[in-house]
């Protein structure tokens, strides 16, 4: 596979939608390469409750390394954030919301194209629960708050990817969860929850791993 150039995403290429969904409208940042799209990735971010948006820094570095990889990428704000409607619920509403996003997904672009879910920390959680009911060709997990949230068991072959002195969610907490399940971790040493001064190696995994 030729390298891949990872470029921020330009305002003018980002499209903004406000989507229906259960608490009332969903806002998500839509980028689409257009015709040589090779899949869908829908991308959650991390706890609202904290702080987290879409605009999250490790949420648009996963976004722009799979548009780089030629998917069409959507980044929503989970209810009660930005212009999305409604308020926390904790991860059930918003599984219900990504659920949606899906779902227009499929009526703008049909049911061909794979469908990848990606989340960090929090969006995570909430990605876990939605891949036991939408089907989905890969499962991209950042971070995952295993230890915050009831943790879900994951299909084969998903991607887990964490900080090696993660202080939010302990290393020790994600191999527990994972251990039984069989499911390799990749561990950043020296990484943080937030992945500070790692975002390129946070890049380069998920492009070695979806070649």
């Amino acid at each position: 596979m030729p390298a891949v150039e990872v470029r921020p995403l330009h305002p003018s290429t980002t499209e903004r939608l406000l989507i229906d969904g259960p608490a009332g409208r969903i806002e998500v940042d839509v980028n689409d390469p257009g015709v040589e799209r090779r899949g869908v990735a829908l991308i959650a971010h991390p706890n609202p409750v904290q702080g987290g948006t879409k605009d999250n820094k490790v949420v648009t570095t996963l976004a722009k390394t799979f548009f780089a990889l030629g998917y069409a990428t959507l980044r929503p704000n989970f209810r009660g954030v930005g212009a999305s409607t409604g308020t926390h619920d904790a991860g059930i509403g918003e599984t219900e919301d990504l659920l949606a996003v899906l779902a227009h997904v499929r009526e703008r672009w049909g049911d061909a194209l794979p469908v990848l879910l990606a989340g960090f920390s929090f969006g995570g959680y909430v990605q876990s629960r939605v891949a036991r009911r939408a089907a989905a060709e890969r499962l991209v997990l950042v971070a995952p708050a295993v230890s915050r949230f009831p943790a879900e068991t994951v299909q084969p072959g998903t991607l887990v990817i964490h900080g090696e002195q993660d202080d939010v969610v302990p290393l020790a907490s994600v191999l527990e969860w994972a251990r039984p399940q069989r499911l390799p971790v990749v561990v950043v040493p020296g990484g943080e929850h937030f992945f500070h001064g790692r975002l390129t190696e946070l890049t380069q995994i998920v492009l070695a791993w979806c070649r």
